[in-house]
């Protein structure tokens, strides 16, 4: 029937059925595209975000395997070999998990050099066993460094990958988000021009909905997953915005997971330790490394339980910080290298007050870690690490102090070798000591 015919009643209500028609379309259209974006999101943070995370954890990790690999061979300590194989399984357990995750073939050159490194790790632990140690290191520098280094390759390839699909797969969002947005407005809009009493209240409503959301998602993906989306309620917009929510928390627990932490003394690891090493050699600030080491830790643990060991590791390094933060400097790094040892990065004019300090108040908190036999006798009898029955004397501490000034051409390396050989000195002698290097530049 031609429009011109209908009544007005007619007119009024085929026009308000195009309104509704319109206003539906405009909010199937919105609620569906916001509904997938949440799905979508949900789904990133699950799985892309967490194979990013384990990634970096898996290159780290495998990273400290070398560095434990290269310590045995220039050891030559057997005792070390527990250390390589729990390192080792937590490599092959965090492989599992980021292969389980990425099952769709993206990890297939990372998979094929973890399988061959491993094969090469069980060549060149075979040579270890036998104590072969020359051909040992012959097998680690021809085979196992040009291994590792492809397999960091490809971790770093595949890291920047998916860095990338990240960043697209946001902005991808926030493109869908604002044609979602776009295509409502003119919906709504259409609806309006034919009667805007019954549209208004509907555009209103999907107007601050799409642009809240459409600036969360900016807000995303330029970083800041604090920023608050604004939408409360039990529809679907609430459920985004609470989406979107959660996605930021979840977010930001995956960024604090890079802070290396460790479990024990909540103190930062080896990653930002050498972050902070080479920051502080890159921009020319002279510094002194204070690389501080527990003896006869090993017997102690041995002796009173891991639980006990532990609460020692926890105690010493709150005893650390405190002293640091007492005497040392508002920028001074304490770092927890693993085990029982810590390290301290401040300025040279504070390294041998904060030496005695520390080594002040560990051997006052010493005799507390013993019980009343042990600590009157200042002894006690035990296995060594070669099974052989000696006395261990009470927990002592060997502090290490290389400072920028003492290197020509400072770097971590150089200031790691450094400390072991001073260490290897400090524990010949009895009790609690500290040494500084003050040779010139060399």
């Amino acid at each position: 029937m031609p429009l011109i015919r209908l009544t007005v009643t007619r007119k009024i209500a085929a026009g308000f059925l195009l309104v509704v028609a319109f206003c539906l379309a405009a909010i199937i259209f919105a609620l569906m595209a916001l509904d997938n974006l949440r799905v979508r999101s949900e789904e990133l943070v699950r799985r892309d975000f967490r194979a990013l995370v384990l990634t970096r954890e898996l290159s780290s990790s495998l990273a400290d395997l070398e560095r434990l690999e290269k310590q045995v061979l220039i050891l030559r300590d057997p005792s070390m070999f527990p250390l390589i194989d729990r390192r080792d399984e937590d490599n092959n357990l965090l492989h599992r998990q980021l292969a389980e995750l990425l099952p769709d073939g993206r990890l297939a050159e990372v998979e094929r050099l973890f399988s061959t490194v491993a094969t090469a790790r069980i060549q060149n632990r075979a040579l270890l066993e036998e104590l072969n140690w020359e051909e040992a290191d012959r097998h680690s520098q021809r085979v196992m460094t040009p291994l590792n280094d492809q397999l960091f390759s490809a971790l770093q390839r595949f890291r920047s990958a998916q860095e990338a699909f990240l960043d697209q797969t946001m902005q991808t969002f926030n493109s869908a988000s604002v044609r979602a947005y776009r295509l409502t407005l003119t919906l709504a809009f259409a609806g309006i021009g034919l009667a805007a009493l019954v549209a208004g209240g509907i555009i209103l409503k999907i107007h601050r909905a799409m642009a809240r959301l459409t600036q969360a998602t900016r807000a995303m993906a330029e970083g800041r997953f604090e920023h608050p989306v604004g939408l409360e309620g039990q529809d679907e917009f609430g459920m985004l915005a609470r989406s979107f929510s959660e996605m930021g928390m979840k977010l930001r627990e995956l960024q604090s997971l890079n802070l290396d932490a460790n479990p024990l003394t909540r103190l930062p690891g080896n990653l930002v330790i050498e972050r902070e090493l080479e920051q502080r050699i890159a921009g020319d600030q002279p510094f002194a490394h204070i690389y501080i080491d527990l003896d006869y830790f090993k017997a102690y643990n041995d002796r009173y339980g891991y639980q006990a060991g532990s609460d020692v590791i926890s105690k010493v390094g709150t005893m650390i910080q405190q002293v640091t933060e007492r005497l040392g400097n508002p920028a001074d790094l304490i770092g927890h290298v693993g085990g029982d040892d810590y390290v301290i990065l401040s300025t040279p004019d504070r390294a041998e007050a904060l030496c005695e300090a520390v080594i002040r108040e560990f051997d006052a908190m010493v005799p507390d870690f013993y019980s009343e036999q042990d600590r009157k006798a200042g002894c006690f009898e035990g296995q060594d690490r070669y099974g052989v029955v000696r006395r261990f004397p009470l927990l002592s501490m060997s502090i290490a102090v290389v400072g920028t000034q003492n290197l020509r051409n400072p770097s971590a390396e150089a200031i790691g070798r450094e400390c072991a050989k001073m260490k290897e000195h400090l524990k010949l002698l009895p009790g609690s000591n500290y040494l500084l290097d003050r040779r010139e530049r060399r």
